[in-house]
């Protein structure tokens, strides 16, 4: 038994899949200058930073895409025309959701 064993364990070992142990070192002063991407919106106003180059995209709650502007700055504020109810603003992964009145 012992010898099937090894047999089977240097059979692996010769055709390249061995077992192996990986070690990774965390480095603790990786620095993110990645800033988060915010939205904000008041008085039919969208306020948005850290997009600069990115498309904010805006659906009604049915998923119809309703707008699509493309940011030009990293600080920027975009007035919105659109009929009253609830939306979704996107802009990359983040999404908020406003109600315009």
């Amino acid at each position: 038994m012992i010898k099937k064993f090894l047999v089977i364990l240097f059979s692996f070992f010769l055709i390249g899949i061995t077992p192996s142990v990986a070690y990774v070192q965390l480095d603790e002063e990786i620095a993110w200058d990645m800033e988060a991407i915010t939205i904000s919106f008041q008085n039919n106003r969208v306020h948005v930073t850290n997009a600069e180059g990115k498309y904010l995209e805006i659906f009604n709650l049915t998923g119809v895409r309703a707008a699509r502007i493309r940011i030009d700055s990293n600080d920027k504020h975009i007035n919105i025309n659109l009929p009253r109810g609830c939306y979704l603003i996107k802009v990359e992964k983040v999404v908020r959701k406003v109600s315009v009145l």
